[in-house]
């Protein structure tokens, strides 16, 4: 039908054949008409009593009725073109019409016309659900989203390698999915989180840029910017990297294009700290993590708006506020939030409080004069400042946020994110990106009341072996950052990589710190260190999450819209009922047997 649509004068008073499911039909008497839709679009057929047999059986069509149709192609009346289809200056009139096939009533909606059935009907009859064209609009929009990526890497002299799917379990910081050997009884496979150590081979191997579009599978809780055990990565590295800025420069203008040329966006970047942070010649902020974490309260912001965290705590360092007196106080200055009702502030309160605060101050700014109900505890001198500082004016408010660092950050952070929602700050229309770099190696676990990795073993510590070697007390260990970087998009972490670990002596070292001795580093990663004593070279790269960054161009926030097909919030594939029983004698082979839970 796409030829059609496109070749519309080629094909009149030409005789075709047309095959696709009923969209619609009309019984108007003397003629019926009948709407087949395929992949490509919609035609109108026109069945007349003259063709006795094709009018009989049209008379019995139903909708999603599978046919063929063979016919001339016309021109329709200037007054019955439909404008909303390719086709609608065309029809055919049928000759012959073949039934292909019979269709049941659909248990869901086939059609984008605002009745879309719900989110489980659709995972259910998913194969239905594929047929609306937002639908297969999506699917075709992905294979060129791949197209895409594929052509740019191949252009960068990238090989892609593809590595295996039965590996072994892996410290990504998920749960593994693992799966009992037959040959092996009482050993496990464990399906790749990442192709982490595989692909740090390759480098070992020899080649010199790799990549894949690899699946990986992790037992995480899903979420709406997050898949349930499957999704698919980017996942590339390059031989000789020992700087992460040489990465870097080599992707970014990946994810440059696939805003700009493959979605359609504009690139932006709003935030005053962040554009401190853009190199000379760039456009794109490398920011740090701790000043990520003090001026956005994340470590994934949203650079498509301002509204910065300020920093108050000198300015009520003499308060008689028992609500300020606190190790940290900060500030968010909302743009026109001073015509924020009681109640809508009463839910932003509510949302400070789930997170941990005690409560939200707040000052507005209208009609030249400020007012709170915590002006009385406050020094002119200190409102005063506050405005200063904040750069509040007329129609604005300040929101406050007093407590420990780490929660006043995340407090703040969170409700930049709820009022950049509420006053519609975020343009699907625009692409905002940053790298988050100089991540902390190791961080404190509050669970274990110790030490423990920031994310991985495998990132190389800025300074190598004598950064290690020099930290003595907790604070020396915590102060060591990682060559590592996450790419950043609209507020989504949509990548993360890292220059490798190569170094047999650093990967003993790391964990020796944590209190680990070489012999579990050798029985954990023993494949890797052995690869790395016979002339493993530096080697960096990173793994964009390809299911996350579509999401982002394709406007939607959740991402089982853009996958064909999802399992649901609950892990459950509800089409192909799975997770499932297994046969008794599938168990037995595998040396398995199941545990009853306890009543």
């Amino acid at each position: 039908m796409r030829t059609l649509a496109n070749n519309l004068h080629n094909f009149l008073k030409k005789q075709v054949t047309v095959e696709g499911w009923v969209n619609s039909r009309r019984d108007h008497g003397g003629l019926i008409f009948i709407d087949l839709r395929d992949h490509t679009g919609i035609i109108q057929l026109v069945i007349t009593p003259e063709t006795s047999e094709a009018f009989k059986l049209a008379e019995s069509i139903r909708d999603e009725y599978v046919l063929k149709a063979t016919g001339k192609i016309r021109e329709r009346a200037p007054e019955l073109v439909n404008p909303n289809i390719a086709t609608g200056t065309i029809e055919l009139v049928v000759e012959d019409l073949i039934l292909l096939n019979k269709s049941e009533p659909l248990p869901v909606n086939t059609h984008d016309d605002g009745s879309e059935s719900s989110e489980e009907l659709r995972l259910k009859y998913r194969y239905l659900d594929l047929r609306r064209p937002s639908m297969q609009k999506i699917l075709k929009r992905r294979s060129e989203f791949y197209r895409f990526i594929r052509n740019y890497m191949y252009d960068h002299d990238f090989t892609e390698v593809t590595t295996p799917i039965l590996a072994n379990s892996s410290p990504e910081g998920a749960r593994d999915f693992l799966v009992p050997s037959r040959l092996h009884p009482g050993k496990f496979y464990a399906l790749p989180q990442a192709p982490q150590q595989f692909k740090q081979l390759l480098m070992v191997g020899g080649v010199n840029k790799y990549f894949q579009i690899a699946p990986c599978f992790r037992d995480e809780d899903p979420r709406a910017d997050r898949l349930y055990g499957d999704f698919y990565q980017l996942d590339f590295e390059m031989s000789f990297i020992e700087d992460g800025e040489i990465v870097r420069q080599e992707i970014q203008p990946l994810y440059e294009q696939l805003a700009t040329d493959f979605a359609g966006k504009k690139l932006v970047c709003r935030s005053t700290t962040a554009k401190k942070y853009v190199p000379k010649g760039d456009t794109v902020p490398r920011i740090p993590f701790t000043v990520s974490m003090e001026t956005y309260g994340v470590d994934k912001p949203d650079l498509r708006y301002d509204m910065e965290l300020i920093e108050l705590t000198d300015v009520f360092k003499k308060t008689d506020f028992k609500v300020f007196k606190a190790p940290c106080i900060k500030a968010l200055c909302v743009k026109g939030g001073a015509k924020l009702t009681r109640r809508e502030i009463d839910v932003f309160t509510d949302k400070a409080k789930k997170l941990g605060a005690g409560g939200l101050a707040y000052i507005l700014y209208s009609e030249g004069e400020a007012k709170s109900p915590i002006l009385k505890f406050m020094s002119d001198a200190e409102v005063k400042k506050v405005q200063e500082l904040t750069g509040a004016k007329d129609g604005d408010a300040v929101f406050f946020g007093a407590d420990e660092r780490d929660k006043v950050n995340k407090v703040l952070g969170q409700l930049r994110i709820a009022f950049a929602d509420h006053f519609k700050l975020k343009d699907p229309s625009e692409v905002a990106l940053s790298w988050i770099v100089d991540f902390p190696f190791y961080e404190w676990d509050d669970k274990t009341n110790k030490l423990d990795f920031g994310h991985n073993p495998f990132s190389m510590p800025k300074g190598g072996l004598k950064a290690l070697e020099d930290a003595k007390t907790d604070a020396d260990k915590l102060a060591i950052v990682a060559d590592q970087y996450d790419m950043v998009m609209n507020g989504y972490e949509v990548a993360s990589g890292a220059v490798r670990n190569y170094n047999p002596e650093i990967m003993y070292k790391v964990f020796n710190i944590l209190g680990y001795n070489n012999e579990y580093v050798e029985a954990r990663f023993g494949g890797m260190l052995s690869a790395f004593k016979y002339g493993a070279p530096p080697h960096a790269g990173a793994a964009p999450g390809l299911d996350r960054i579509f999401m982002v161009l394709e406007d939607t926030d959740n991402i089982r819209d853009i996958v064909a097909f999802p399992k649901n919030g609950s892990g459950i594939d509800l089409m192909m009922n799975s997770p499932s029983e297994v046969d008794p004698i599938q168990l037995e082979e595998s040396h398995l047997a199941i545990i009853p839970e306890d009543d």
